[in-house]
């Protein structure tokens, strides 16, 4: 696995440096290639300030948390600006530098007949995304998904809180079992871990106003219970059918996804 992969399996973003073009002298050939992190520094395209200018400015697009490339020009010589030190090769560089964000996490519990064509719609996209049913039929109509661009991971549990539990801070959840008991108990365990994106309930109006007084018996804060979305999906979207259903609730998180 490359550093890059394992970054990405960790969870952690990091900015991909790589020298792009070289005019006269500098310390690396074109195509030279780093990968900077907050904390860490894998690589180098030469030292000096070159370096470290590229290093200031991937850690800065972290900080702001942008995701767009951008090129960065630098002229090596002693009459160039320099913030770390000057560097007389006599040459310019161009740099490119590449956000390589953490891939959103998101978590289906509940594949049925509106949760397989979710899930269908949310592979095609470069997230983490998480399957999770009490019934293993269900989990084995994934094996007719097209190849997936998501990182899919499929749960088998009779207890859901289990998968919800482990999932990073983040993570958005989507619940839609085929039991109204075990919504509540998927609900009351996410309002519990308090670090979610974002907590959506597949239902009607009535149903949420049943949810929201037993969520609130349970000790749940109000303010806490209302930042559970029910109903979900985009209110333009209409329809019952399960593949309309999924578009509207699909087109809404993605709306809100990085």
């Amino acid at each position: 696995m490359d550093t890059a992969a394992e970054l990405r399996s960790a969870r952690v973003p990091a900015v991909l440096v790589t020298l792009a073009s070289v005019r006269g002298h500098a310390p690396r050939e074109a195509g030279a290639k780093m990968i900077v992190s907050a904390d860490d520094l894998f690589g180098t395209i030469g030292g000096g300030n070159l370096e470290m200018t590229a290093v200031t400015r991937a850690r800065e697009l972290l900080d702001g948390g942008e995701s767009e490339p951008e090129m960065l020009s630098l002229r090596l010589n002693d009459k160039a600006p320099a913030q770390y030190g000057r560097q007389c090769c006599g040459g310019e560089v161009t740099l490119l530098l590449e956000p390589l964000p953490v891939p959103a996490v998101v978590a289906i519990f509940g594949i049925g007949n509106i949760g397989l064509e979710l899930t269908r719609i949310l592979a095609r996209h470069d997230i983490d995304l998480h399957v999770s049913d009490s019934r293993p039929e269900q989990l084995s109509e994934l094996d007719h998904l097209e190849a997936p661009v998501a990182a899919v991971s499929r749960h088998f549990a009779v207890v859901g809180e289990e998968v919800l539990m482990s999932l990073p801070a983040g993570a958005h959840v989507l619940i839609m079992t085929h039991d109204h008991a075990e919504d509540l108990h998927l609900c009351a365990a996410a309002l519990s871990r308090g670090d979610l994106g974002s907590i959506g309930l597949i239902g009607s109006s009535a149903k949420w106003q049943r949810f929201r007084r037993a969520l609130q018996t349970e000790g749940h804060a109000p303010e806490a219970v209302d930042t559970i979305m029910c109903p979900i999906g985009l209110p333009a979207v209409s329809g019952k059918r399960p593949a309309t259903i999924a578009v509207s609730v699909a087109g809404d998180l993605l709306s809100r996804l990085p």
